[in-house]
């Protein structure tokens, strides 16, 4: 796995407030938080990019999306929404390079993001 902060966290190297973990997906506490609930959901596996998805990772996208929907849940966002987000590459965002879902809720989510 390539070593990013994330396959630390993974590894427990990096300590983290998790929220949801199966033997696929983890979800945590982010840092430095943009919302009252924000929460990175990231595969086990390293994917480096969106660009690096293969279609045979489809199911683990998919994992991952029901764990950010699970954690939504269980932090009381669902019914009065939250939003999904992922980067691509430095100019969309991506700062850890290791693909990840911010969850973000517990505010309303104006659009444009800013």
């Amino acid at each position: 796995m390539a070593e990013t902060i994330f396959s630390k966290i993974i590894s427990r190297e990096i300590p983290a407030t998790i929220e949801y973990e199966d033997d696929d997906v983890l979800a945590f506490r982010d840092i430095s938080p943009q919302a009252p609930v924000h929460v990175i959901v990231i595969p086990k596996r390293h994917i480096a990019t969106v660009n690096d998805i293969a279609e045979s990772d489809a199911e683990l996208i998919g994992r991952m999306v029901l764990a950010a929907q699970r954690v939504a849940r269980d932090m009381g966002v669902d019914q009065s929404g939250y939003r999904l987000v992922m980067n691509c590459n430095s100019d969309g965002g991506q700062s850890v390079f290791h693909i990840h879902i911010h969850l973000l809720g517990g505010r309303a989510m104006n659009w444009p993001p800013g």
